[in-house]
């Protein structure tokens, strides 16, 4: 997988540019401009969210264990001289962090990809002081549309291969009420600009139990 990380990481910007601009850098930022106190934000990728956080966070610490994206998350730091940023290697299933030690979770198109969805949400759970927010923002299976969900299901397999484990037809939301989160609020939408095959969305803020 080393040739095609690479190849993702230097691609991901541009690919995921048109929709960015069509709505989801605005979902980004309303999402994340009201945290407050210690926020980790895992795969954070090349830190496209990088800019939407509040400069008043006590700490932030950005988690990508992909070097070839960690080395593209490096630089947008270095450019954009944001000093004060933890940047970690740590897979969203197996965080370095003791107990109840952030605020806040951020997610946003990882949890497709992490090779084990409930081990994932249970870290993060487990990082969350009680009353903790985990902030979501994924692709998820078009359970209302038949039609779009038969083809997510039949190109899924080709699909993780070349797209870094990425699953297209997860029953995320589900996944994350299962783990024992709250959900404060969720929205489902189609991104638009998006292949419609990773269109179907959902975002929102689940709390853990305090």
């Amino acid at each position: 997988m080393g040739g095609m990380s690479w190849l993702i990481s230097t691609i991901y910007d541009r690919f995921m540019a048109r929709s960015e601009l069509a709505g989801r850098d605005t979902w980004r930022r309303e999402l994340l401009s009201g945290l407050t106190g210690e926020v980790l934000e895992v795969g954070a990728g090349t830190g496209l969210n990088l800019r939407h956080y509040p400069a008043t966070l006590d700490r932030l610490v950005l988690s990508e264990p992909d070097r070839h994206m960690r080395g593209k998350l490096r630089a947008r730091l270095a450019a954009e001289r944001c000093t004060g940023a933890e940047v970690s290697s740590a897979a969203a299933d197996a965080l370095p962090y003791p107990d109840a030690s952030f605020d806040a979770v951020v997610s946003t198109l990882v949890l497709c990809s992490v090779r084990d969805l409930a081990a994932a949400l249970r870290e993060m759970k487990r990082v969350l002081r009680p009353a903790g927010r985990l902030v979501f923002l994924e692709h998820v299976a078009a359970e209302g549309r038949p039609a779009r969900l038969r083809w997510q299901r039949r190109l899924e397999p080709a699909w993780k291969r070349i797209a870094g484990n990425c699953h297209l037809a997860r029953d995320t939301g589900r996944a994350i009420r299962e783990a024992g989160f709250e959900i404060e609020r969720e929205e489902r939408e189609s991104m638009r600009d998006s292949m419609p095959i990773v269109k179907e969305s959902i975002r929102g803020v689940a709390r853990k139990p305090a």
